[in-house]
């Protein structure tokens, strides 16, 4: 079969693949804001919880990352039905792709929060900050810098993750590509712009990337900026914790 530019622009500029590439990245959004939800609840719950709610945790990481991502689709997709729980195509791959994002996440959270120097909690304890104080005062804004990196890798990853929802008939980019592909049998064309979409869409969020990560590594404020009473809650602290100096 020739190669024909007449069908690759034609498919370029089709409306309907405009409207599988958009509908890409909103099941992108939408997957990984629940993935992240659900990888901050299991990091916590495996690295603060009981013996029981670890156990809960590994179990749900050790299952989801352990299998692909593209049966999860198919079992929630046809399974669940059996089981009394009908959900439709978008509710089918928006909960199979945030439980297996969240359980990638978890890890990348749970490492970021470990990255975290024992003594800054040390110091938070010390002058009587509660646990929830300490996670989000102190230990979560200093964990997110050594998160958002491969964070950003992993929306990067769930852009073109979504195309396997086109096996549940989820009418993304994947699946509407496919679908011009059997009018003209023009495969080839319809591919390579789903390909050019696929790139544009990661080429972009790299651009926004960056500019997260750029304002992330910025200090977190000139030592100038304390107030004189923190200065000395500070070295209170610091002195409890067994620093000999400030």
């Amino acid at each position: 079969m020739n190669w024909s530019w007449t069908f690759f622009f034609e498919y370029l500029t089709n409306g309907f693949m405009f409207r599988g590439a958009w509908t890409t990245v909103w099941l992108s959004v939408i997957s990984m804001t629940i993935g992240l939800g659900l990888g901050v609840v299991a990091a916590m719950m495996k690295m603060y919880g009981n013996a029981a709610v670890r156990y809960i945790a590994e179990f749900y990481i050790w299952l989801f990352r352990g299998t692909p991502v593209l049966i999860q689709l198919i079992i929630i997709y046809t399974g669940l039905p059996q089981l009394g729980i009908r959900l439709n195509v978008i509710e089918s791959a928006i909960l199979g792709l945030a439980l297996n994002e969240g359980a990638y996440l978890a890890e990348i959270i749970r490492a970021g929060i470990m990255s975290v120097d024992k003594g800054q909690n040390d110091a938070a304890r010390s002058v009587g900050m509660t646990w929830r104080e300490r996670m989000y005062l102190v230990i979560l804004p200093q964990a997110t810098r050594t998160i958002i990196p491969p964070l950003g890798n992993q929306f990067n990853g769930m852009l073109k993750t979504t195309s396997l929802a086109s096996v549940i008939s989820m009418e993304e980019l994947m699946r509407n590509a496919q679908m011009l592909a059997q009018i003209n049998f023009r495969v080839l064309e319809v591919y390579s712009v789903a390909a050019l979409w696929y790139l544009l869409l990661v080429s972009i969020w790299g651009l926004i990337q960056q500019r997260i990560e750029a304002h992330y590594e910025k200090p977190f404020g000139p030592a100038a900026a304390i107030s004189p009473e923190a200065a000395k809650e500070l070295k209170k602290a610091m002195q409890k914790a067994g620093a000999t100096k400030v």
